[in-house]
């Protein structure tokens, strides 16, 4: 009898035991579920304060007619984008605006992702001075815009700009209007940007070419392929999601310029190189007609989301991104 009790006892004990047991995997496996999202954390309330917070109050400000200096803000409705596409009002300059935006954008991101492959390339064969080499490509993206600005400003200035004065060293007569004519103003800029951005690009493909097995080039250099067989057949390969991150980054940065423009050729010549960026701070802090720059704010970034979402679709595959 004793016997039999002890039995039960121990079988009982050994029953709790077990539902504890349980009961802690259970909570382990809830646990484990949470830990992506408490790392994810810290970014979603940066994203939530400072993307999601303030693309909420820009839809809100763009349905009102919002002067920040009056108490009085008058809801208005899908009027500001109404007016932005049936022409009236500043419709005209909004759209030349954002045409000027897409030819920089055009003008500037194939050097920007094709130059600095080009350069990360020969940067990552062993030369020498290697390391001065990518110093000096990447030097100039540590300035400001504000510093790249007024040095190119100056660079470029058609009357006293260093660039015209040694062209005319060299035998070019004539003062070119690098600031305040076309092409020569959009020249210029592109110059200018792709001079202070490159460097950036470049490291960025630098780390891509460098995570490349060098088995892959042993292989096919076996097979008897040449430099340009194995650029095309494993290099390009191995970088397709680094192009598709620098082609990505390169067109958004490309479509929000505003510090070139404003400061080297201040929109010149009749507002043809005035960008978007430019002529939306101008609506709502020029003007205080908030409400219609925070709509073109609205249509730029989903003009920009499009674009995006394009650039993933061609140059991405979708099972991998």
């Amino acid at each position: 009898m004793a016997t039999t009790e002890g039995a039960t006892g121990s079988v009982a004990r050994t029953t709790r035991k077990a539902a504890k047991g349980s009961s802690k995997s259970v909570g382990a496996s809830h646990a484990g579920a949470l830990t992506p999202y408490l790392f994810m954390a810290p970014y979603l309330i940066l994203f939530a304060i400072f993307v999601l917070a303030p693309l909420v109050s820009a839809l809100w400000i763009s349905l009102h007619n919002w002067d920040y200096l009056l108490p009085g803000k008058p809801f208005t409705g899908l009027d500001n984008y109404t007016d932005l596409f049936s022409g009236t009002g500043t419709a005209g300059l909004f759209w030349q605006s954002m045409s000027a935006t897409a030819q920089f954008t055009l003008y500037s991101v194939p050097p920007l992702v094709l130059l600095p492959l080009g350069v990360a390339i020969v940067l990552n064969q062993k030369i020498p001075g290697q390391k001065v080499f990518r110093a000096i490509y990447f030097a100039p993206y540590v300035l400001g815009v504000a510093v790249v600005g007024i040095l190119w400003r100056y660079l470029l200035d058609p009357s006293v700009g260093l660039i015209n004065y040694y062209l005319g060293r060299i035998g070019f007569s004539g003062d070119l209007p690098w600031t305040n004519g076309l092409p020569w103003a959009w020249i210029g800029l592109v110059g200018a940007t792709v001079w202070w951005t490159l460097g950036f690009n470049t490291i960025i493909y630098l780390a891509g070419l460098q995570g490349i097995p060098r088995d892959l080039y042993e292989a096919a250099r076996v097979d008897g392929a040449n430099n340009w067989q194995a650029f095309r057949n494993v290099t390009l390969p191995q970088l397709r999601p680094v192009i598709l991150f620098v082609t990505t980054v390169t067109v958004l940065a490309s479509a929000n310029v505003f510090g070139q423009s404003y400061l080297i050729t201040q929109g010149a010549p009749g507002g043809d190189t005035r960008t978007a960026i430019m002529y939306i701070t101008d609506e709502g802090l020029g003007r205080f007609r908030m409400g219609s720059a925070a709509a073109m704010s609205i249509i730029l970034a989903a003009a920009l989301a499009i674009i995006g979402a394009l650039n993933f679709r061609f140059l991405g595959r979708g099972d991998d991104y």
